[in-house]
């Protein structure tokens, strides 16, 4: 039963952290830390293949860290469960946002069903425009369904 209640825990930080990058990237990266950001919607601020905004993947990175550690010296019994959850997201994250989307890495160019057309469709929307207000569609995996339509 303890395994149960672990997955049951791993599922929803991975889903919580959905919630989180729609939050963080809407009200911080849009927000008080769009300095960090605005160089990924600019190509022309970019100095190197390396961005500014890849800080926010430190972040968590980090975040997730605690939690291990949470479980190996603080004795909280769900450190690894959450500390994995945030880590899986940000796997998934980086796969389908800077490998899929942005092809910081070349491959999954091809893919092409109706999931990976909707996620692309909704982030190029995103991406239209360029300054820190006025923008739409900042979750990652679960973009409003508008997306999914074909025009």
């Amino acid at each position: 039963m303890e395994i149960v209640k672990i997955a049951v825990v791993f599922i929803s930080t991975f889903i919580f952290m959905e919630f989180m990058a729609w939050f963080s990237h809407k009200y911080i990266m849009h927000g008080f830390l769009w300095s960090l950001h605005k160089d990924h919607h600019n190509q022309n601020l970019k100095t190197s293949w390396w961005e500014r905004n890849d800080l926010f993947f430190v972040f968590y990175a980090v975040v997730s860290m605690l939690f291990f550690y949470s479980q190996v010296e603080l004795g909280f019994k769900f450190g690894f469960a959450i500390g994995f959850g945030i880590m899986a997201y940000g796997f998934t994250y980086f796969m389908v946002h800077d490998v899929f989307i942005h092809q910081r890495f070349k491959f999954l160019r091809k893919t092409n069903n109706w999931y990976a057309k909707g996620v692309r469709k909704a982030h190029k929307i995103h991406h239209a425009n360029l300054k820190k207000g006025g923008g739409e569609s900042f979750g990652m995996l679960f973009p409003p369904l508008k997306y999914f339509k074909e025009k």
